[in-house]
């Protein structure tokens, strides 16, 4: 009897001492390929197999259960990892549920399906999302307008917009493109696509597909924008029934006086802007903050936000990161004019001194959205016709990772937020 129980004995100790769990950490230091770490935690939740997101531990480490086909799949990918025993997980969890510490476990549950509004042809590098998806090799379907205005959103958890005009002006590119071949082309199919579509006006059809986004985050759904997609969004919901677009865009004169006509309360995320009513500047409204910045690019950097990751798991996964100071990175629309950003969104990213918000979030109706300022944040004033980014050079980008946080976030189980 005494030989058994010591066999047992034996047998529970080198249990207790086998990995039993893959930690990828995600800290500066030890993570060779932050981007597709992430792409491996939604792979794994795309098998059916859930993923503990540890909030501000390592910089917001991933706990897997050891599998040997999970673990071919960080070797494969370059992700490093560590194999951990129970008892070694089980002291972190005890670190990381201690109310003196300022970090959360999230459980990760269902990868999210994922859409991204572009039109047909449009260049991969031409989106951030769309590269760093690809980069980290995580599925998604594009989407455009005739898919948004028949339902279609409603089969996925994600959607991504980008470097899109939904006031209908062409992304105000007028001045400097009216008689590029590429600009003509543009404006033609689009003009096609409305006619298609029921649309006297490109102008129309576009509030129009702003309007079922709306409806697709009021009724649960996230949305994730970047760039020009997140002001002009705005403006199209505020301009509902006004014509805000001059006759080289749809043919006809604007309504006289249209600034008075703007509807703030009909927006996500801004208010009080005053918009840019000359075709020839390169320029939406007073939102965006590009021309009025006066930074140098060697001292553009934006900070993330400290949040309560026990009070606050929301936006403390949103701001999941290896540094707390990011390059700052131009595009049509750069970032927010702090005093247009609505008191009820979060500000999870600014930089303070020169009163600008570069990243924000908020909550409407049963979904949630976020606006990042920006077109790449590892091109530092992308332009049209400029090469794409290579994402392998930028492995371990921060910038890169406040995306791919967004990414996750629905798979997660959510917690009211108390901000």
């Amino acid at each position: 009897m005494k030989k058994f129980l010591f066999y047992l004995l034996v047998l529970l100790v080198s249990q207790s001492m086998t990995a039993q769990y893959l930690f990828v950490p995600m800290d500066a230091e030890t993570q060779s390929d932050h981007l597709k770490a992430y792409g491996v935690s939604y792979w794994v939740l795309s098998k059916g197999t859930k993923v503990k997101w540890l909030l501000n531990y390592r910089g917001g480490s991933f706990l897997m259960p050891h599998v040997e086909e999970i673990k071919k799949e960080l070797i494969v990918r370059g992700v490093s990892y560590e194999e951990m025993t129970e008892s070694e997980v089980n002291s972190i969890l005890a670190l990381v549920a201690s109310p003196s510490q300022n970090m959360q476990e999230v459980l990760l549950e269902k990868a999210p399906k994922i859409a991204v509004y572009t039109p047909t042809g449009k260049l991969p590098w031409d989106d951030a999302v769309t590269m760093v998806l690809t980069y980290a090799e995580i599925p998604y379907t594009k989407v455009y307008d005739e898919e948004v205005l028949t339902d279609q959103l409603l089969l996925y958890d994600w959607l991504h917009l980008h470097h899109e005009d939904f006031t209908g002006q062409y992304g105000k590119f007028y001045r400097s493109f009216k008689t590029a071949p590429w600009y003509i082309q543009e404006k033609k199919e689009a003009e096609e696509l409305a006619a298609k579509l029921g649309y006297d006006k490109v102008s129309e059809e576009k509030r129009a597909v702003a309007l079922k986004i709306r409806d697709y985050v009021v009724g649960g759904g996230f949305m994730f924008a970047m760039c020009s997609a997140t002001d002009s969004f705005d403006i199209a919901l505020a301009a509902e029934g006004v014509d805000i677009c001059e006759p080289m865009f749809d043919g006809d004169p604007s309504d006289a006086a249209y600034q008075t006509k703007i509807d703030y309360t009909k927006t996500f995320a801004f208010t009080d802007f005053t918009l840019e009513r000359s075709p020839n500047v390169y320029e939406f409204s007073s939102i965006d903050m590009t021309q009025k910045r006066g930074i140098k690019k060697e001292l553009d950097y934006f900070s993330l936000m400290d949040f309560s990751a026990k009070w606050d798991p929301i936006p403390t996964m949103l701001n999941q990161n290896h540094t707390s100071l990011v390059k700052g990175f131009m595009g049509q629309t750069t970032s927010y004019d702090h005093r247009e950003v609505k008191k009820n969104v979060l500000v999870l990213g600014e930089n303070r001194s020169n009163k600008e918000a570069k990243y924000i979030h908020g909550i409407r109706g049963k979904g949630f959205f976020t606006f990042y300022g920006g077109h790449d944040p590892e091109d530092y004033q992308h332009r049209v016709g400029d090469p794409p980014t290579e994402l392998s050079l930028h492995p371990n980008s921060p910038g890169y990772r406040l995306i791919l946080n967004n990414v996750l976030f629905p798979a997660a189980r959510k917690k009211k937020q108390k901000t």
